[in-house]
């Protein structure tokens, strides 16, 4: 953990406090302490500030500061070089870019604006006028800020999803104007990865042509406040992106797996094919002769090919980046409802891009034509 830098304010005001410490009959090294220093640093200071006042220090600070001005303006050949140099880097093509520009350089180095107007271009009448923006800027930008609070890894381009669902009539470029000019982004929390896609591989073998025809499923892993971990299984139709159910608890295995899938296929139909990865609690025999008893069919991806299963993955990113790294989960049962109610969230609100920014279910799906002649027969009940 790097230690903190202390001021010359901060570090007058505790060689004061040892000075006072030492008149009460206090040992240096005692006194030392207090101030939470070693004795090397505690001399160094002493060295450096000592006998000077806190109000001294800042007299001698904005002496410093104004010498080294005074250098920069000596060392260059005349005052309008000086201010080229305070200007910003590159050109100034824009009046707004030239505006800030001028104020920048009157407030740093003190000059008058008819100067540094002159020097960068800037027509005075430019300068003085004050921009007009439009009448429902401001009530547009607190909407963007509120949106993006409360969706923090969302970007510019859901957020002007959300805003036409709430009625706005805006451009995305109007949302990214505001939103660059907010300072408002979506940190990237690592690299990106290249995917090596194989001409044989079951990704491109099989490839969802309509709902119910491809579903996945896989595991994440997260731990509640005391150290627990717990798992969820997580299932999803590939072609509508719907996240069809999340079962949550510390341990799953292949009897989790059935009890899950067949209260999905009795609720929504069995579906043409179940792609997973080579899990032993999916590859186990139980699993796979139960899938195949019920008329659907195992897909597994080549092991060690996470990409192959995509859709999961994305989700599970998902998940992770938007629910599990911001949330504390102090029992498994709270981890239980937050999680469901995240799902809902994802399947009814949440705009995905690959569906013209509209939620997984119903919107999203009532909008798609599906192809039912080339599903799978569903077994008949005897």
């Amino acid at each position: 953990m790097a230690q903190k830098k202390h001021k010359p304010e901060e570090i007058v005001a505790k060689l004061r406090q040892v000075d006072v410490l030492v008149s009460q009959g206090r040992p240096v090294a005692e006194a030392i302490r207090t101030i939470g220093v070693t004795a090397f640093t505690y001399y160094r200071w002493r060295k450096e500030f000592g006998g000077l006042k806190s109000d001294q220090v800042k007299r001698l600070r904005d002496l410093e500061k104004e010498n080294e001005r005074l250098r920069k303006a000596v060392s260059d050949l005349t005052l309008e070089k000086l201010i080229l140099k305070e200007a910003a880097f590159g050109k100034l093509l824009s009046p707004a870019r030239r505006r800030r520009c001028v104020e920048h350089v009157v407030s740093k180095l003190g000059v008058s604006e008819r100067l540094a107007c002159r020097v960068l271009g800037q027509h005075r009448s430019t300068q003085r006028k004050m921009p007009m923006g439009r009448a429902d800027e401001a009530a547009l930008t607190a909407d963007i800020i509120a949106l993006a609070t409360q969706y923090g890894r969302y970007g510019y381009r859901r957020i002007t999803a959300l805003l036409h669902r709430a009625g706005w009539v805006v451009n995305v470029k109007r949302v990214e104007r505001i939103w660059r000019r907010e300072g408002l982004k979506v940190p990237h929390r690592q690299p990106k990865m290249g995917r090596l896609w194989r001409n044989d591989g079951p990704c491109i073998r099989l490839w969802p042509e309509y709902p119910n025809h491809v579903w996945s499923y896989d595991f994440v892993e997260d731990r509640t406040h005391n150290g627990k971990k717990f798992r969820m299984l997580n299932v999803i139709d590939e072609f509508t992106r719907e996240c069809l159910a999340i079962r949550i608890d510390r341990k799953l295995n292949s009897t989790s797996v059935i009890d899950v899938l067949s209260d999905l296929f009795v609720l929504r139909g069995v579906p043409g094919h179940v792609r997973s990865d080579n899990g032993p609690e999916f590859i186990a025999k139980a699993v796979r002769d139960w899938i195949a008893a019920v008329g659907a069919r195992t897909a597994f991806i080549e092991p060690g090919s996470p990409w192959e299963n995509g859709y999961c993955e994305s989700f599970n990113s998902k998940l992770r980046d938007e629910l599990l790294n911001g949330e504390i989960f102090y029992s498994l049962a709270e981890a239980r409802i937050v999680i469901e109610g995240w799902r809902q969230h994802y399947n009814t609100e949440r705009p995905h891009s690959s569906l013209g920014y509209k939620p997984p279910a119903p919107a999203a799906i009532l909008s798609l034509k599906p192809c039912q002649s080339s599903q799978a027969e569903r077994p008949t009940m005897h």
